[in-house]
C-alpha cells in the first residue's frame, strides 16, 4: 500500500513540483544556456533524418496522449465516437505515428552513442534523457502494439485516464493503477520521471520556439546609389 501511494500519488507529484521550480530556476540562472548544443557541424545526414522523423512523430502522438488521458469516455461517446471506432484510431493512427517516432528516435540514439565526436560532444545530461526519451517510445510501442494485443479487455481509459485526471483535481485514487499491465505502468513512470529531468537538460528548448519570427515586420534591404 504505501508503495502503490507513492508510486501513483507522491511520485508524479514530485516529478510535476520539480518541472514547474525547475524550469523557473534555470531561466532565471541559466538563461545563456537555454538551448540546445548543435552537433550539425559534425554530422548533418543522421541527424536531419531522425530529427524530421521524430518531429513528424511525436506531435501527432503528445496530441493523442492528450485526447485520451484528458477527454473522458463519456465525452468522446457523445461526439459519436463509439469504443470500437477510437480503439481503431489509437492502435493504427497512434502506432503508425508511434513507429515514426521510434524509428526517429532510434537514429537519434544510434547516432548519439556510436559517433565519438558526437558523443565527446554530449553531456551526461543529453545521454541520459537520450537513453530516457528512446526507452519511454519503446515502452509506449510495446504496450499499444503488444499488451494492446495480449490484453484487448484492457481500456486505459477507465483506469489511467480516470488517475491521470484526479492528479490534477487533487482527487488521486491510486487503487486505479493497480491491475494495469506493466508496460503501461512503466510508461506512465517513465513519463514522469522525464518531467522531472526536463528542466536540466537541452529539452526546454521546446519552450524557445520563435514564435515571435511569425508577427515581426519584414526587413527590408535598400541598395544605396553610387556616388
Amino acid at each position: 500500500m504505501m508503495l502503490e501511494q507513492f508510486l501513483w500519488v507522491i511520485f508524479p507529484y514530485m516529478c510535476l513540483v520539480i518541472f514547474i521550480v525547475g524550469h523557473i530556476f534555470r531561466y532565471r540562472t541559466d538563461q545563456f544556456n537555454w538551448t540546445a548544443k548543435s552537433s550539425e557541424f559534425i554530422e548533418k545526414k543522421q541527424l536531419m533524418i531522425g530529427s524530421l522523423l521524430f518531429h513528424l512523430g511525436i506531435i501527432p502522438v503528445i496530441f493523442g496522449h492528450i485526447s485520451g488521458l484528458g477527454i473522458p469516455k463519456t465525452w468522446m461517446h457523445a461526439l459519436g465516437v463509439n469504443d470500437h471506432l477510437y480503439h481503431i484510431g489509437a492502435l493504427y493512427i497512434g502506432g503508425i505515428f508511434g513507429a515514426i517516432t521510434f524509428l526517429g528516435m532510434l537514429i537519434l540514439t544510434f547516432r548519439r552513442l556510436t559517433l565519438r565526436n558526437v558523443r565527446r560532444l554530449s553531456s551526461a545530461s543529453d545521454l541520459i534523457v537520450n537513453i530516457m526519451l528512446f526507452a519511454l517510445v519503446c515502452m509506449g510501442m510495446f504496450a499499444t502494439l503488444v499488451t494492446n494485443a495480449v490484453q484487448p479487455e484492457f481500456d486505459y481509459r477507465e483506469t489511467i485516464s480516470i488517475w491521470f485526471r484526479g492528479l490534477f483535481i487533487f482527487r488521486v485514487d491510486p487503487s486505479l493503477m493497480r491491475d494495469v499491465p506493466l508496460s503501461f505502468k512503466l510508461h506512465v513512470l517513465m513519463g514522469f520521471a522525464i518531467f522531472a529531468f526536463w528542466p536540466f537538460t537541452r529539452l526546454v528548448h521546446v519552450w524557445s520556439v520563435p514564435l515571435n519570427y511569425v508577427r515581426r515586420s519584414y526587413i527590408l534591404y535598400r541598395r544605396h546609389k553610387s556616388n
